[in-house]
């Protein structure tokens, strides 16, 4: 029953066994041996498993009657959907990046809701996939892996949203729209790029 219900619990959440090890500080073969009842979590690692999903270990352990669909949809909608800011411009200054413009907040499901904002989409450059006025969830990070989209502050500017892509010493913005030239910034230019952090999701809003 342990088996079961935590791959179903692990599912729900849209995680793979991988991401879950990530997140427990566990191997991906622990968790695997548990999702096909090789073996069972120490009840220390129970517990964790217990408050990371928001469950009880009876119920892990399928010591309770509740279906795991029941069981999670109470507990996710309340654990997992937090109030996120929604701000109109990031800007660099002073060694730091500051958030402008406060639109109040919107719904995301995240893990960490104090590292997330999301931006207004300004502009036409990004279409035909994302279009102005549409909200961007944005996690805060410092860098970007190559070909991540992102919201990057480059010089004086306000901060845009743009395609990452770093070709040898250069660093490349690129945008979706055809009618735009993707911008390559490099050499002593590059100390003035500050990375706002990596777009997860766009959705239409406004």
């Amino acid at each position: 029953m342990f088996a079961q219900r935590l791959k179903e619990l692990r599912k729900l959440r849209g995680l793979s066994q991988s991401a879950l090890a990530r997140d427990l500080g566990l191997s991906q073969q622990a968790v695997c041996k548990w999702e096909t009842g090789r073996s069972t979590p120490d009840p220390q690692t129970l517990a964790e498993l217990a408050a990371y999903f928001h469950v009880s270990t009876d119920h892990l352990l399928g010591r309770t009657p509740h279906s795991v669909a029941e069981t999670s949809s109470f507990a996710f909608s309340g654990a997992m959907q937090h109030m996120i800011p929604v701000i109109g411009t990031v800007r660099a200054g002073y060694g730091a990046l500051a958030f402008e413009e406060d639109y109040g907040e919107e719904p995301a499901t995240v893990r960490d809701p104090e590292n997330y904002f999301y931006l207004i989409v300004k502009g036409d450059s990004m279409e035909p996939r994302i279009h102005e006025g549409d909200l961007a969830l944005v996690r805060r990070q410092p860098t970007l892996e190559n070909g991540e989209l992102g919201v990057v502050v480059y010089g004086d500017g306000d901060g845009t949203l743009k395609k990452f892509i770093r070709r040898g010493n250069a660093v490349i913005l690129q945008p979706f729209n055809p009618a735009y030239h993707e911008q390559v910034i490099l050499g002593e230019d590059l100390q003035h790029l500050y990375i706002a952090g990596k777009v997860v999701e766009t959705k239409a809003k406004w």
